[in-house]
């Protein structure tokens, strides 16, 4: 079993979502990765840029 990693923000558009992507790329699938918010509002489409200019794309989270 793969260890779990969550990363918590309030809206879950941003912060963590970009957190979680950061992470499965660096790990090459050795973690359980997943974002979530307290008052979830959707993914924020900066960030989805931001990250793809990196080579990342979070797009499907």
């Amino acid at each position: 079993m793969k260890p779990r990693v969550l990363f918590l923000c309030t809206g879950n558009s941003a912060r963590s979502q970009m957190a979680e992507g950061w992470l499965r790329h660096l790990a090459g699938g050795r973690y359980d990765v997943c974002s979530a918010g307290t008052q979830p509002v959707g993914l924020n489409p900066g960030s989805i840029e931001a990250m793809a200019e990196v080579g990342i794309d979070i797009a499907h989270h």
